[in-house]
C-alpha cells in the first residue's frame, strides 16, 4: 500500500505504475475508443518524466497493469474493464491458487509449454528463485508483503548468501507451494506482484544490471535501453497469446520516451502531431492549469481518460493529541470541514474527484456507500459548534502540518477556512515533502492535523484499512497518521485478513469501515481522480475505478 505521492512516482516510472461514485460520462465510456478499433501492429510511445526504468522484478513496486508486466508474467495477473475493479486471473498458473492448512498453504500449477524469449522452458524453480532474490539487500525497493508472510523468512537474505528459502517448495517443474506463517486470504493477489515473475538462475549472472534486460516471459522483450532517453521493447517470439488472459500484445513495439518535463508531455499530447498520435502518458496527470485548455477543445477533451474514482485523500486528526483525544471534538470537525473547497482546490468534481465519506474506495470489494456525518458539501459549521459546546470545548486551536507545494497549501487553506467558520483556529505549518513524511510517520507525531492520500497496491480493502488504522502502524514509518488505536478494530482486522472466502472478507472489511468511522479518527475528503492524455491513434486506453491508471497491457493502436 502506498501514499499516492509515492504511487504517482512509481506509476510514472513503471506503469508505463463496487461501482463508481457518480462517475462522469468520460469514465463510463472512456476516452480512447474500444477494443474493436485497436489493430495489430504499430509502435506505442509512452511519454514519461522518469529518467530511469528498471525492469528488475525484485526492485519493483509496480501495479499489476504496468509496463514491467509487458515483459514479465507472474503466477496471477489483473484483467480490467472500464467500470469495475481489476479482476484476478491466472497468468503463468492454471488457476488463482489452491488453499489448504486453514489458509497458510497455497499451491500453484504452471500451464504447460511456457517459454522464455530464448525458447527455454519456464519452470517452478524459476518462480522460487525470483522470489528468493527479492530478499537480497542489494536488490531492495520492491513490495514487501511476501517478506512478512512466508514462513521462516524473517532472517533470510536472498540466494546469493542465504541459500534457499524452505517455505517455497517446488516438488516438480510445474508445481510451486508457498508455506505462510499465518492465514492470509489475499495471497492470490500477492503472487501477481513483480517479485513473483520467473527468473532463471542461469540468467542472473549480474544482479545489479539484471533489470536492463530481464529474461522475458511476457509479450515483449528489451531491445535497447538508454537511461535518461529511451527504452525500446520488441516482440517476444516465444510468447503464447492463448496462454495469457491479461495481455493483448497488440503493438509491434513499445517505446518509452524518457526524461521529459511534465508540461512538455501534456503540450505534446494536446498538439497530437506526428508520432505523438501514437503516444500516451501513464503517469503525468492533467494539471489544474491546463484544465481550461483541455475542456475548451472537444477534440482534446475526447482524448482525456479520467478515473471514476481513485486514492482516498483525507484529513488525519492526531487522536493522541489532548485537543483531539475526545471523539466528540473529532466528530465536530467531521461536520465542519468544507470538502467542496478541497474538491475545487484539487481541480473540481470532473478532474479533482468526488466527495468522500468512506474509508474503502469505490471499485474495491467491500465498498458500500454510506455517510455517518451527513452535511452539505461545504460543511455544517453550526452543527460543529453545537457538538463542541456540548463537549465543553471552546477556543480550539490546532496546527496543520501541510505539504509546502501550491497544491498542498491550497488544500490546507481550504480546510483552514472551513474550520474557521466553526470557530476552530488552524495554523498551517508547511514542510517539504520528505520532511512532512518524517513528521507524519515518525515517533513524535508533532501535529494536530495533516492531509494525506492513500492508494492500495492491489484491489483489496485490506489495503484501505490495515495500514491506516491498525495500532501496529503508528510511528516507526507506519502510515497510521491519525495514531488511532482500538483493540476491537485490531482484532477485526486480523480476522478479515485471515479470511480466504473473498465474499466474506469483503463483508468483514465493509463492517470495519463503518466501525472505524464511528470513532471519527479522520475526515475522508475526496476520492482523488487521475486524468491522462493520449494521442488520437491510441485505443483501449481507459482508467478503471481501481487502479486509477491506464492498463498498459491491453493498449492498441489504430492506423
Amino acid at each position: 500500500m502506498k501514499r499516492t505521492t509515492r504511487a504517482f512516482a512509481v506509476a510514472a516510472a513503471l506503469a508505463l505504475a463496487a461501482t463508481a461514485c457518480n462517475a462522469n460520462d468520460k469514465s463510463a465510456t472512456p476516452g480512447g475508443g474500444s477494443t474493436a478499433a485497436a489493430e495489430q501492429g504499430g509502435t506505442f510511445h509512452i511519454l514519461t518524466t522518469s529518467k530511469e526504468l528498471s525492469l528488475d522484478p525484485a526492485k519493483s513496486q509496480s501495479l499489476g497493469i504496468s509496463a514491467i508486466h509487458l515483459v514479465l508474467r507472474g503466477l496471477t495477473s489483473w484483467k480490467t474493464t472500464p467500470d469495475k475493479a481489476a479482476e484476478l486471473v491466472p497468468d503463468l498458473a492454471t488457476d488463482t491458487g489452491q488453499v489448504s492448512d486453514g489458509g497458510k498453504t497455497w499451491t500453484f500449477k504452471l500451464k504447460p509449454g511456457l517459454k522464455y524469449a530464448d525458447g527455454s522452458p519456464i519452470v517452478a524453480a524459476d518462480i522460487k528463485y525470483g522470489v528468493e532474490r527479492s530478499f537480497a539487500p542489494e536488490l531492495s525497493g520492491g513490495l514487501n508483503y511476501h517478506k512478512t508472510l512466508l514462513a521462516g523468512a524473517e532472517k533470510y537474505t536472498g540466494p546469493y548468501k542465504g541459500g534457499e528459502l524452505a517455505s517455497i517448495e517446488t516438488p516438480d517443474d510445474a508445481t510451486v507451494v508457498f508455506k505462510l506463517n499465518k492465514a492470509f486470504g489475499d495471497w492470490p493477489w500477492i503472487v501477481s506482484m513483480p517479485a513473483f515473475a520467473p527468473v532463471p538462475k542461469k540468467a542472473d549472472t549480474d544482479p545489479a544490471h539484471y533489470g536492463e534486460k530481464p529474461a522475458a516471459s511476457g509479450p515483449y522483450q528489451v531491445k535497447s535501453y538508454s537511461p535518461g532517453s529511451k527504452l525500446e521493447l520488441e516482440r517476444n517470439p516465444s510468447w503464447d497469446k492463448a496462454s495469457d488472459p491479461a495481455r493483448t500484445g497488440l503493438p509491434d513495439a513499445v517505446v518509452y520516451d524518457m526524461g521529459l518535463q511534465a508540461d512538455v508531455i501534456n503540450q505534446r499530447l494536446i498538439a497530437d502531431a506526428g508520432d505523438d498520435k501514437f503516444a500516451a502518458t501513464t503517469g503525468t496527470s492533467v494539471p489544474a492549469a491546463l484544465i481550461p485548455t483541455v475542456t475548451g477543445n472537444p477534440a482534446v477533451k475526447a482524448r482525456v481518460a479520467t478515473s471514476p474514482s481513485g486514492a482516498l485523500e483525507y484529513l488525519a486528526m492526531n487522536n493522541k493529541r489532548p485537543a483531539l483525544s475526545n471523539p466528540a471534538v473529532r466528530k465536530a470537525i467531521e461536520y465542519a470541514v468544507d470538502k467542496q473547497a478541497v474538491q475545487v482546490a484539487e481541480g473540481g468534481p470532473e478532474f479533482g474527484g468526488e466527495i468522500a465519506t468512506t474509508l474503502i474506495t469505490p471499485g474495491i470489494d467491500g465498498y458500500t456507500k454510506y455517510d455517518l456525518y451527513q452535511a452539505p458539501p461545504n460543511g455544517d459549521p453550526e452543527k460543529a459548534k453545537q457538538l463542541l459546546a456540548a463537549a465543553g470545548v471552546s477556543n480550539l486551536s490546532l496546527v496543520l502540518a501541510a505539504d509546502n507545494s501550491p497544491g498542498g497549501l491550497s488544500v490546507a487553506q481550504a480546510i483552514q477556512q472551513g474550520l474557521k467558520k466553526a470557530g476552530i483556529s488552524v495554523t498551517i505549518k508547511p514542510y517539504d515533502s520528505d520532511a512532512l513524511t518524517e513528521v507524519q510517520t515518525g515517533p513524535k507525531g508533532d501535529y494536530d492535523l495533516t492531509v494525506s492520500s492513500w492508494l492500495p497496491d492491489y484491489p483489496s480493502a485490506l489495503g484501505n484499512i490495515q495500514p491506516l488504522f491498525a495500532s501496529s502502524e503508528i510511528g516507526n514509518g507506519g502510515y497510521n497518521m491519525s495514531r488511532y488505536s482500538n483493540p476491537a478494530v485490531d482484532a477485526a482486522i486480523n480476522a478479515a485478513t485471515a479470511e480466504t472466502d473473498r465474499t466474506k472478507a469483503a463483508a468483514a472489511w465493509g463492517a470495519i469501515d463503518q466501525q472505524i468511522m464511528k470513532d471519527a479518527p479522520l475526515v475522508p475528503l475526496i476520492y482523488a481522480r487521475n486524468a491522462f492524455l493520449h494521442g488520437s491513434k491510441v485505443q483501449n486506453f481507459y482508467l478503471p475505478p481501481y487502479p486509477p491508471y491506464p492498463n498498459t497491457l491491453i493498449v492498441g493502436l489504430s492506423k
